[in-house]
């Protein structure tokens, strides 16, 4: 990534609040590298998403290499280098939700919401016009027992049927 990219964006900064949490976590670790996570987590919370003046903020705050920054937020799939909705809704696709008629859920939720399955190439194809949510399908939640289920932003719900899709949708 180079600077010229960088410039061309503005640039971020961790709100007052946010910083504190920063100075926070760092000071829990041996090295500032190590809270990275918890920091990109912040940053993605503040800025929606993981630009790259986002990863240049936080490597210079973790003194670290923007690459570095890079190679952390482009392996988990928690972060989003693209704008997402307010609402990302991952649906497990993995057997045990397969099963249990996941694919109906994913369905209605496409149907419901006028759009197509997010890929990790193409976040816009999955984000509603409004960019209130975004439609992923995920290999796994790990509640195999509650199948099927979706997970909106950090909260998981199962035992999952049109209906209750629809009553969840509405509580948003």
């Amino acid at each position: 990534m180079s600077d010229e990219i960088i410039q061309l964006e503005t640039p971020f900064q961790f709100n007052e609040e946010n910083m504190k949490k920063v100075d926070e976590l760092i000071g829990r670790y041996p090295i500032k590298e190590a809270a990275m996570l918890p920091t990109l987590h912040l940053a993605q919370k503040q800025a929606g998403y993981i630009s790259p003046a986002v990863m240049k903020h936080v490597a210079d705050l973790l003194e670290v290499t923007v690459m570095k920054v890079k190679d952390v937020v482009t392996f988990y799939p928690m972060f989003f280098e693209e704008p997402v909705g307010e609402y990302v809704i991952r649906v497990c696709q993995t057997l045990p939700c397969a099963l249990r008629d996941c694919k109906v859920v994913l369905d209605h939720l496409k149907e419901k919401l006028g759009i197509d399955v997010a890929s990790e190439t193409n976040l816009a194809k999955g984000t509603t016009e409004d960019g209130k949510y975004t439609l992923m399908k995920v290999e796994c939640l790990a509640s195999c027992d509650v199948a099927p289920v979706i997970m909106i932003n950090d909260d998981l719900h199962k035992n999952l049927t049109p209906e209750k899709v629809d009553e969840i949708l509405n509580n948003l």
